[in-house]
This record gives C-alpha cells, structure tokens and sequence, in this order.
C-alpha cells in the first residue's frame, strides 16, 4: 500500500468514526420558549404596488432612487440627518418628524425601516422601493410596505389606513413614472 492509499484510507476511518460518534450524539435539550412579544397579537398588513414604466430600469433607478427622493415624489422635505445618503445605516428626516433608516440595499432597489419611538407601539414598519427590469427598454416601479396595523381600533380604521396609504404611494408611483418618462 502505497502513501497516497494510506492516507486515503486513513481520512474514511475517521470521518466513518466522526459519523458514528455524531449519531449516537444526546438528543439537544429543549429550547425554552421565547419571551412574550411587545405587541401580543400583531396583525401583519402587506402592500405592494406596481406601475410600469417605458424606460430601462437602469435610467429609471437613476432618476428616482436617491434615498431623498420622497422630496421629488411625496413632495416631503428630506433630510440626511445620520450616515452617507444611499449607504447602509443612513437616517432620513422627512417633514421634520418622520426618522427613517436605510436597512437593504441593491443596485435598483433600497429597503428602509421606521425605528421604535418612545410612547408609540412599534408597528415593524418597513417599506422597499425598486424597480424591476422587464425588457431592455421597460421596466417596473415597486413600493411594498409591511407593517403590524392591530393598533388599530378594528377592520374598518385598517381598511381605512390601507386605502389611504394606496393612494398616497400610488400617487408616489405615478410622479416617479412622470420623473423617469420625462424626456
């Protein structure tokens, strides 16, 4: 038996004994359950918009996608108040009142968080802007929004929010579309 075959055969005995020894292993003990949530009966509200666009999705993102863009799109002042605008971590002002932090980005998308506010339930609010490629020369506008609404009074106030914030987004979407196609 040559070196090579040696070791070889060496290397199997010891990963057939590192598997023998993994199955007779003891069973993990149970894990404790995890603490109670902060809001006991979350209610996860998802929304997603789209509108198509007669443009690349490349000449599209660099029309829109700068992280103060609610300023051309929501007519909403914007300010970097925290961090580089467009890197991760950079905290946005909008209005003077609403604090939003970039927390994912890619190359024609960003995704962004409102963080907890003292004396207001924390709602997980996060929302994503992208646009998405469909041909070489179209492209597609997409704003989703998740969020717990069960603070909320009931169905109705829900219902309510969601037509509202479809139709102020939408609108959004719309003023990015007429940015983007504008010659």
């Amino acid at each position: 038996m040559n070196r090579f075959q040696k070791a070889t055969l060496g290397a199997a005995a010891i990963c057939l004994l590192g598997s023998a020894a993994l199955a007779q292993a003891p069973a993990a003990a149970p894990a404790s359950p995890p603490p109670p949530l902060a809001i006991p009966n979350p209610t996860y509200s998802a929304l997603v918009l789209e509108l198509a666009v007669a443009k690349p999705a490349a000449e599209v993102w660099s029309k829109i996608g700068d992280y103060c863009g609610p300023s051309k799109f929501l007519g909403a002042e914007c300010k970097i108040i925290a961090g580089k605008s467009g890197d991760l971590g950079a905290v946005r002002l909008l209005n003077g009142t609403v604090v939003e932090v970039l927390v994912a980005k890619s190359d024609l998308s960003y995704t962004y968080t409102q963080p907890t506010r003292v004396g207001q339930p924390y709602n997980l609010y996060h929302a994503s802007l992208a646009v998405v490629p469909v041909t070489v020369t179209t492209s597609k506008l997409t704003y989703s929004f998740l969020y717990d609404n069960s603070m909320l009074a009931d169905d109705a106030a829900r219902a309510a929010e969601r037509t509202a914030r479809s139709t102020r987004f939408g609108g959004a979407l719309q003023k990015m579309k007429d940015i983007a196609e504008a010659k």
